[in-house]
């Protein structure tokens, strides 16, 4: 029997904004790894939500990994080892076999979503940055799909694009841009502005109360 976790928070209705993708490519490095990284701290729940449902995993590594990588792009030069958070965060990954719950799939996708930003800021390869912002979104498509299903309705393309939760991702994550864009340099109080920003709804991005 597959279970739900209880989702809380309100959803806008609000318009998609066109080329999401395409402004995120045009940002500089800096600008896409602190997105990707805002955009990690708004999945991070679900992870917690499920660990704490399932006893599997332990969410304080995966949220001292993600405050190790906002470490180094405030401060590259820092001489940390992401290869050891790597280490950490792997026996940490569930196995969806392991586990008959619709929650299993947003904690993998946050797990792949972090060690992807790791990868990133270990080989400076700002296309992880972007594939970040792919797999939350993937993750609201997988769950509007659920929704969709457990109202009796046969989920398309077109239905999950048209989705509120899923127009309101879209739009969330042109708000991340934007501020980004705005942010100007790279320091620990834009960052914790940016954080805060990324958070100030108070759910994550499928819906979870923070």
């Amino acid at each position: 029997m597959v279970q739900l976790f209880n989702i809380a928070g309100n959803v806008g209705n609000n318009m998609s904004k066109a080329n999401n993708f395409q402004r995120i490519r045009d940002l500089n490095y800096l600008q896409k790894a602190v997105l990707s990284a805002a955009i990690i701290e708004r999945m991070l729940p679900n992870y917690t939500l499920f660990s704490e449902a399932t006893e599997f995993g332990d969410a304080a590594i995966m949220k001292s990994a993600l405050n190790v990588c906002w470490e180094i792009i405030v401060l590259p030069k820092s001489k940390i080892n992401l290869e050891k958070q790597v280490d950490k965060i792997e026996p940490n990954v569930p196995e969806l076999s392991q586990f008959d719950m619709f929650g299993t799939y947003p904690a993998i996708d946050t797990a792949t979503a972090l060690l992807g930003l790791i990868h990133g800021l270990m080989a400076k390869d700002d296309q992880e940055f972007i594939d970040i912002a792919k797999i939350s979104q993937a993750t609201v498509a997988r769950y509007v799909e659920f929704v969709l299903e457990n109202e009796g309705i046969e989920p398309d393309n077109t239905l999950v694009r048209e989705h509120e939760i899923m127009q309101y991702e879209i739009d969330v994550l042109a708000g991340l841009i934007d501020f980004v864009e705005q942010m100007g340099r790279i320091t620990s109080d834009s960052v914790k502005a940016l954080k805060q920003h990324a958070v100030a709804d108070g759910q994550t991005n499928i819906g979870i109360a923070i």
